[in-house]
């Protein structure tokens, strides 16, 4: 862009609101905040986030402008509690050519083989907690699939069984309230106590970690996979490194999984219709027979319906990313040293790509269907480029055993009175948390 090009353009319209915290009030509460602006500004719009000036826009061919730009105009961003506390050498944070090595290392415990493997300890899992459901039969489900998803998060990652018993989760989950937060180190904010348990649940990493190099056999976990895994020249990943990468495994291997899984027990309940059509594919499978990666790819109404949950309730609801060029799009600049943030549920929600959008319709992602979405930048759950979330098949493997088991054996129902509306920060769930009444089938 030239000087004379900038100098004609003018930056997108908006509000800064409130000297340094700007918005960043209204973001956290508010979870029509950016639908809300996109109705008075249009497809772009400027605000204050977090002290930092930024530029909000949606839709395929932003989505494809940022993702196709990284390292030219833009490189990977978050808050700076966010960055705090993930730390430098997690993958999130790093950039350019440390990035792309350190991914190639990292995708190692996220192979085919590594799937595979990993297979017979999500089925195992999730047969414990569906018994122990069955039990109780009128439950809050949120919570309780919180503790499923991080007992499979740390057997396969670390190799910790009954993670969700442990002081781990509870360092965890003091860690995760600071992640978006503004970041005042003082003892009472969340902030404070998400540092003070970051260095906790590195000591017990780093404790973990060590053990594990001792022995003959790492172990084929992700942390076995990743302690013995190395670059195009040997290196491998020092343990401060993995310290870091395997605490972000944990966040993504269950924040976000926990939100999706939760979507879809809340959405099946409302849509009996499509849980039938579920149940009528799972017909086909065998009840005895384990699972295997060949026969989960043959649940192909199943994948309609998970594709269809992380649309129309994206566990991520935007991306971050700093500019490093100015750079122009859609006839506004985009100044360098602004924060950019591409809005994964709004292009979800864009009537020209998905007719009434707010309504739950697998055949979506009908894969005879021309022009399906689900192959274009309008369908970014796991985002896209480069950055693509590297867990995404561990996810979508995760995701299809829980929803393929649950439908087979048991049916659930949403109790009276409780609040369904969701919270968004840091990921979307129920306020209420789901309150449900569970019981095994009739014809089970």
């Amino acid at each position: 862009m030239t000087a004379q090009t900038q100098s004609k353009l003018s930056v997108p319209p908006g509000q800064f609101g409130l000297p340094f915290i700007g918005e960043t009030i209204q973001f956290l509460n508010d979870q029509d905040f950016a639908r809300k602006r996109y109705e008075t500004y249009g497809p772009i719009f400027k605000t204050n986030l977090f002290g930092q000036p930024t530029i909000f826009l949606k839709g395929e061919e932003a989505n494809r402008f940022v993702l196709e730009n990284e390292n030219k105009y833009f490189i990977s961003h978050w808050p700076r509690s966010t960055e705090i506390l993930l730390g430098s050498r997690s993958l999130s944070i790093q950039t350019g050519e440390e990035h792309k090595q350190r991914r190639k290392i990292l995708a190692k415990a996220f192979s085919s083989r590594a799937l595979a493997s990993y297979i017979p300890t999500m089925e195992a899992i999730t047969q414990q907690y569906f018994q122990s459901w069955e039990n109780q039969h009128t439950f809050t489900w949120y919570p309780q699939i919180r503790d499923y998803t991080f007992d499979i998060a740390a057997q396969l990652l670390v190799g910790m069984a009954n993670g969700s018993q442990s002081q781990l989760r509870e360092l965890f989950e003091t860690w995760v309230k600071g992640l978006f937060t503004i970041p005042i180190s003082l003892p009472w904010t969340n902030f404070g106590r998400a540092l003070n348990s970051r260095q906790q649940l590195l000591e017990q990493l780093e404790s973990l970690i060590q053990n594990r190099q001792q022995q003959s056999n790492p172990g084929n976990d992700a942390l076995g996979l990743l302690i013995q895994a190395e670059d195009e020249q040997g290196n491998r990943l020092t343990i401060e490194e993995l310290k870091d990468q395997i605490l972000q495994l944990l966040f993504a291997g269950h924040e976000t999984l926990t939100s999706s899984l939760t979507s879809f027990c809340l959405l099946m309940a409302q849509r009996p219709d499509i849980l039938q059509k579920v149940r009528e594919e799972q017909q086909q499978f065998s009840e005895i027979q384990s699972l295997s990666l060949e026969t989960l790819q043959k649940m192909t109404y199943l994948e309609q319906v998970l594709k269809e949950v992380l649309r129309l309730i994206p566990p991520v609801g935007g991306v971050f990313r700093k500019v490093i060029q100015d750079c122009e799009f859609g006839g506004y600049l985009i100044p360098k040293g602004w924060t950019l943030s591409y809005q994964i549920n709004q292009t979800h929600q864009q009537e020209s790509v998905y007719p009434n959008p707010e309504t739950y319709d697998p055949d979506r992602f009908n894969p005879d269907k021309p022009n399906n979405p689900a192959k274009t930048y309008n369908y970014v759950p796991f985002g896209g480029g480069m950055r693509e979330c590297l867990g995404k098949e561990f996810a979508r493997l995760e995701m299809k055993i829980f929803a393929a088991k649950l439908v087979r054996q048991y049916q659930w129902e949403l109790l009276p009175e409780q609040d369904l509306d969701l919270e968004m920060v840091p990921v979307p769930r129920p306020k209420d948390g789901l309150k449900v009444k569970f019981e095994k089938l009739n014809n089970i």
